[in-house]
């Protein structure tokens, strides 16, 4: 009985996510509350035993650092040099701006990636009289496929790396970067056979425009700047060598998101940055971590395990595969994030059954979760950023229309990925 009634929960506040019509922290944290009402487990456990607390720390001391050093003006600098370097042109303008939303997302995280860079992008456009369609589709897929490259990359990276004590920085890039590379280097390619009309009608040039931009006059010049840039490049550095260190990612960044309050506490009270937190996305995480362990209580996630033993046999080289197929299909119709939540229990259960190696199948959840992202406009949470702040300027971007684009990719994605898994960890 108790887990029909948390299945129906968690079915229930999943299709309310999908809808999209209500706060998705509300809804998660609604789909918590029910949990605790009709007994599956009491705050105090959930709360203790459920909620991954290094992970949601992990977040809000990104966003506490971005936050401030967004203030200095930076990151619209690097977007309008970026510009101004490629004097407009739409062409080398979409290369460009795929490689910068993929590094970007790589070294920050999509979802900060993205809302630096749409509302420039866009002004952008506009000015340049492009069609900004081919632009946004582009900046949604690469961000989905740069993030997929580092631990904090993209949420559900940042999941599994908190999931698996022993892997480190380094060990995402080393196992991830390689087919990330050449994932994007496909995927710019055939994104720009499948725009290159649009984007080759679009030559005609405001020179005038070009010449009056001015990236340095986007900077605010303060020692901040300097001090923020500084702290920003040591923590990319310290996450990369935290092995060496042998200190957390977790304690690395929070140490950082201090130091960053501390140097800006004239410029800007830590009350007005505490403010511009993305509390909704922190809530979210939360209240999906509790629903999560729900299933996890009920004995659902052992069932899984179970089930997905019973169809591989337990063979690791068919569980890599199924897993990431799975995520790969999924994840382009439901966020990755609840997806990611869900199969962590799943592939520790793995790993209790004895199926070996057992890396394989952390790697292969990785790809398939970020990867499949692209999906639709609901796979991943940099792409409803990208929908919602492009709607704000009267540019939607139509759903089926990226869907069409998004799973093309994903399919290219995921064989890509496929053959790379089997080459690197099997044959």
């Amino acid at each position: 009985m108790e887990a029909i009634l948390v299945i129906t929960i968690f079915v229930i506040s999943y299709v309310f996510l999908l809808l999209d019509r209500i706060n998705r922290a509300l809804v998660a944290a609604t789909g918590a509350a029910l949990m605790v009402l009709f007994g599956v487990f009491s705050w105090d456990e959930a709360l203790s035993s459920y909620v991954d607390w290094s992970t949601i720390a992990l977040l809000f001391s990104m966003m506490v650092m971005i936050s401030i050093t967004q203030r200095t003006g930076i990151f619209e600098f690097i977007a309008l040099w970026m510009i101004k370097k490629v004097s407009g042109k739409p062409v080398a303008l979409f290369f460009w701006i795929g490689a910068l939303t993929a590094i970007g997302s790589a070294l920050l995280d999509n979802v900060t990636t993205v809302l630096l860079l749409v509302p420039v992008l866009l002004h952008m456009v506009k000015q340049l009289k492009l069609s900004s369609f081919p632009y946004l589709v582009n900046v949604i897929i690469s961000s989905n496929i740069g993030g997929t490259a580092t631990m904090i990359g993209d949420p559900p990276n940042i999941m599994i790396g908190q999931a698996v004590p022993y892997f480190d920085f380094l060990d995402f890039i080393q196992h991830l970067g390689p087919v990330v590379v050449i994932i994007h280097g496909v995927t710019m390619i055939l994104l720009y056979f499948m725009f290159r009309r649009v984007l080759l009608t679009g030559d005609t040039i405001d020179e005038s425009f070009i010449r009056s931009l001015k990236p340095t006059d986007s900077l605010r010049v303060s020692p901040l700047l300097y001090q923020s840039i500084t702290i920003l490049v040591l923590t990319i550095v310290a996450f990369t060598f935290h092995g060496f260190l042998h200190v957390e990612l977790t304690t690395i960044a929070i140490i950082s998101a201090l130091l960053m309050l501390l140097i800006s506490e004239k410029d800007e009270s830590s009350e007005v940055v505490f403010q511009k937190v993305e509390w909704t996305t922190l809530f979210f995480f939360i209240g999906l971590f509790v629903l999560v362990g729900g299933l996890e209580k009920a004995g659902i996630i052992d069932r899984i395990a179970y089930t997905f033993i019973d169809w591989t046999e337990g063979d690791a080289l068919m569980s890599s595969v199924v897993i990431l197929w799975s995520a790969g299909i999924l994840s382009g119709f439901v966020d990755n994030i609840p997806y990611v939540a869900s199969m962590i229990p799943v592939i520790e259960e793995f790993q209790t059954f004895g199926v070996s190696p057992i890396d394989p199948l952390w790697w292969s959840l990785a790809l398939g979760a970020c990867l499949g992202g692209n999906g639709s406009l609901l796979g991943a949470s940099a792409n409803v950023v990208v929908a919602g702040i492009a709607s704000t300027q009267q540019e939607k971007i139509s759903f089926i229309k990226f869907m069409l684009i998004g799973l093309f990719i994903v399919l290219i994605s995921l064989i890509i990925s496929t053959i790379y898994v089997l080459t690197r960890y099997f044959l």
